[in-house]
């Protein structure tokens, strides 16, 4: 089975790139504009993994995060955070505020993408077992 990519930027050549990317990796990809759109996704089809930017319109990033956190059918959602050059976010903030796995300065390498992502769904894989939440609708879970 194809695990499946949601990419959340409001810059389009940072998601053409990635998604290009992705898709020639094997990936299936979706693609959201901002953290709400990103968020409705999500509440459709739950992905195997989350890319989405810091700073957007409508739903930022730690507000996207923080609704995936909140609910049951997604909390555990690999999450990889990107954030524009000069923004300074620790480790360990994101860690702690939201469960994050990577942060990713942009611009970034689609090739360190990938392969952070790669990273990603082996230590979801490692630890899942049973039990894993991705693939799943999460319909009517919204806040």
């Amino acid at each position: 089975m194809t695990q499946s990519i949601l990419l959340c930027d409001d810059e389009i050549a940072v998601l053409r790139a990635a998604e290009f990317k992705l898709r020639r990796a094997g990936y299936e990809v979706r693609c959201a504009d901002d953290g709400q759109e990103a968020w409705e996704e999500i509440e459709r089809q739950c992905p195997d993994l989350l890319v989405t930017d810091l700073q957007m319109p409508r739903l930022d990033g730690f507000g996207l995060c923080r609704r995936v956190r909140a609910n049951p059918a997604t909390r555990h959602l690999p999450i990889i955070m990107l954030t524009a050059k000069g923004f300074e976010l620790t480790m360990s903030t994101a860690a702690e505020e939201c469960g994050i796995f990577a942060i990713m300065p942009k611009p970034f390498s689609p090739r360190e993408l990938l392969e952070t992502i790669q990273r990603a769904l082996a230590e979801r894989s490692a630890t899942a077992g049973a039990g894993s939440d991705a693939g799943h609708s999460v319909a009517g879970k919204s806040e």
